[in-house]
């Protein structure tokens, strides 16, 4: 495997491409650490700093999915290959199931393993994996999870750049604010405002 990937086109030397240490403890099952020095090398991203997702991981998805992104022309189109996307049946203007599509796909299950490998993270993806399980359940935190992993993925798979981890209360407080807007924006439709004022202790 490391010398079938050697041999792929790279972007720079790797013998010049010197990563931060993995955030995570290496496994004796894993493929070989200099794996993160050539896929850097190939798609100038680290996709192990992004959480949940580790050299194993990362090495199942691309020899899914490979190196060009081009093939799926934005996130939607690559979360719904995986089959990680609602599948959404709407009846009379109602939604009778938003259930996603079985998909038989290697990399949707790695998306899978590193969602749930976040139960207990202490970092963004780990926070909100617990919202997600205290308002769905766990199978459905752990698909929204995944889709969400995907979808980070899928933006430094077809931007390149690097993830930042924004702390665990990061979508809580997203979707805290979100909330609010929506409030706000109620409420002047009826010709009203609310001011908000934190509870007393």
């Amino acid at each position: 495997m490391l010398q079938a990937v050697a041999k792929v086109e790279t972007k720079v030397d790797i013998s010049t491409v010197h990563l931060t240490p993995p955030r995570r403890k290496h496994s004796k099952n894993s493929p070989p650490c200099e794996m993160r020095e050539i896929f850097y090398a190939i798609s100038m991203v680290d996709f192990t700093q992004i959480d949940g997702l580790n050299i194993s991981s990362v090495t199942t998805i691309l020899s899914e999915v490979g190196i060009d992104s081009t093939r799926f022309p934005s996130a939607k189109d690559f979360t719904s290959w995986l089959g990680l996307c609602p599948n959404r049946r709407i009846t009379g203007g109602r939604v009778k199931s938003s259930r996603t599509r079985p998909v038989v796909n290697r990399a949707a299950t790695a998306f899978r393993q590193a969602a749930m490998g976040l139960t207990h993270a202490n970092c963004a993806l780990g926070g909100y994996y617990r919202r997600m399980k205290v308002r769905l359940g766990g199978p459905e935190a752990i698909t929204a999870t995944a889709h969400k992993l995907a979808r980070i993925f899928y933006c430094l798979w077809s931007k390149g750049g690097s993830y930042a981890d924004h702390g665990a209360d990061y979508y809580e407080i997203k979707y805290r604010n979100r909330i609010i807007t929506n409030m706000r924006k109620k409420a002047k439709q009826l010709g009203l405002t609310i001011e908000f004022k934190p509870l007393a202790a």
